[in-house]
This record gives structure tokens, sequence and C-alpha cells, in this order.
């Protein structure tokens, strides 16, 4: 049961795409970064055995000596675990490439699919008084994707403006499916991001209108372009929002926090 006089917790968003080269890490990126330039409480959960959220927010691999494994397995101190970035109101736990074994060692656990709810929900993340948490997913539909759903609120589905890109969308509504009825009934899908949009392009424009027929409300007005400035910045270990502010990448990820934000408002009311 919960506790009444316990502060309402952040909002936690799983990023998820089963599909690599979607943009999903990008997003989390970029869209954690508006949400914290828009005055937002932000931290990045790197679910990615890859780690790329990580390295694109400034973590050398020497400063990953906790992370999100041991999140996971509940096996540090909170304080020790997260950490700040260079960049205000973000702060992260990085991932490292031992998370990629973490799914064989996870088995064994009574409560695998229950870990991250678990470390999510303690107590001790009162104090940080974060507002939203944004869990970067695996490309795949794996035990630790299950973990993310398991703890989100809700999950965000960025979506390549390219052929096939509905393909494979229907087994991730699947799974989105049989985590409502193996552990959180509440789990809604907060939307559907178009990215890499290149409105010139008439593939674009076929992807926007299929995905608008098929999934209705749950795609985002937002469209995020494709854009050299979303591209580089990842390279100068920041978001595009501080790489370059002006740009159409940095501009759509702006609205599309804005966009999330009002929302979350109308669910809230």
């Amino acid at each position: 049961m919960s506790d009444p006089l316990r502060p309402d917790g952040p909002k936690i968003i799983a990023v998820t795409n089963q599909k690599g080269g979607v943009g999903k890490t990008t997003t989390t990126i970029n869209l954690g970064a508006a949400l914290a330039e828009a005055g937002c409480s932000v931290l990045i959960i790197d679910l990615d055995p890859q780690g790329n959220a990580s390295t694109g927010l400034g973590i050398d691999q020497d400063n990953r000596q906790l992370t999100t494994y041991d999140l996971l397995l509940g096996s540090a101190d909170l304080q020790a675990i997260i950490q700040a970035t260079d960049f205000d109101n973000i702060s992260i736990v990085p991932a490292t490439v031992d998370l990629s074994s973490a799914d064989i060692e996870l088995m064994s656990s009574e409560k695998r699919s229950f870990l991250l709810f678990d470390s999510l929900r303690q107590m001790q993340m009162d104090q940080f008084q974060f507002e939203y948490i944004l869990i970067d997913c695996p490309p795949s539909l794996n035990l630790l994707t299950v973990n993310a759903m398991i703890a989100a609120h809700s999950v965000l589905i960025p979506l390549q403006s390219e052929f096939f890109a509905l393909e494979g969308l229907s087994q991730l509504m699947l799974t989105v499916r049989e985590v409502r009825q193996a552990g959180n009934p509440s789990l809604r899908i907060e939307g559907v991001v178009l990215t890499m949009y290149d409105a010139r392009n008439n593939l674009s424009q076929q992807v926007e209108q299929d995905a608008r027929e098929n999934l209705g409300d749950i795609v985002f007005k937002t469209r995020i372009p494709r854009n050299v400035r979303v591209s580089e910045s990842p390279s100068f270990a920041m978001p595009v929002l501080s790489y370059d502010g002006t740009s159409k990448g940095a501009i759509a990820y702006r609205n599309l926090a804005r966009e999330l934000i009002y929302n979350n408002k109308l669910v809230g009311d």
C-alpha cells in the first residue's frame, strides 16, 4: 500500500524500441536536456550496455565504477550510484558493457523483472526530488527492457521515418500488453515520436501518414528532423541543446518536451 504522506515521485518513462538506430538514445539525451532546460529535474537511467547515453552526457569510462548494474542489484548506495553531469538539472546512472551479462545473471533472481522497480521506488529516491526519470532501454525486448517497463509509468517509442518503420512496432505493443498483465497494469503509451524526419522526402511523409492513421493520437505532433547538429553533438559529449541551441534539432526537442509536459498536465487534471 502506498504511503499517503510520501511525496509524489517522479514520472518514469521508458524510451524503447527493439529496432536499433531509430534515435532512441538521442531522444533520451535531448528530451532530458529539453525538460531540464524547462526547469525540471531529470534523471537518465542508461540501461543499454553500449553506454551511449553515458558517453553522450560526458561520463568517461573511468567515472563508471558504479553503474545501472549496481542499481539493479541494490548493491550500492543511491548517493554513490547517481552522478551529476555538466548540465544543469540532469543526473545519470551510467552503464558499461558489464550490463550485457546482467540478463543471464538476473535470471536466477526470484524478482528478476522487478529489480529496477524496487530500486526506483525506494524511500531514498525522495531526497533527489527528480521530476522525470528517462530510461534508455537496450535495442531488444530482453529482461532489461522488461525491468524498465515494469518500473515505468509509460513508454515513449521513437519511430524512424524510414521504410519498415512500423514493422516490429506490433511486437513492442504486444510486449507492453504482456507487461501490463504480468506486473504493471497501469503502464501506458506516452507516445510515438517520429525521428530523422525529412519533410522533403516522400517516404518520411508516407511513414508519418501511416503512423497517424494506424496509431492516432498517440503519435506526437512534434517531429524530430534529420539534422546535422543532432548527429554531431554526441561526439562532443553534449546534448544538441548545448551544442547548438538554435538548430532545428534543438528546437524540435524543446517542442517535444513542451508537448510531453502539457500532455501530462492533462492526464493529471
